[in-house]
């Protein structure tokens, strides 16, 4: 059976979020998960580099 949300049930999901947690903690919990996801993406070029700079060494 499919779980379908309408934009009614998101709209009063955001608000219970909001009142749970309030809009300074999910300021800091976004801000948290952007930095993680750039240094994921960093530490993944990071990577790539090293191995062409060893390929190239190689030669």
């Amino acid at each position: 059976m499919p779980f379908r949300l309408g934009s009614t049930e998101l709209i009063v999901i955001l608000v219970i979020v909001l009142l749970l947690f309030g809009v300074g903690r999910i300021g800091k919990i976004a801000g948290e998960l952007g930095s993680g996801i750039r240094s994921f993406r960093e530490g993944m070029q990071g990577t790539d580099q090293e191995k062409e700079l060893e390929a190239g060494n190689k030669n």
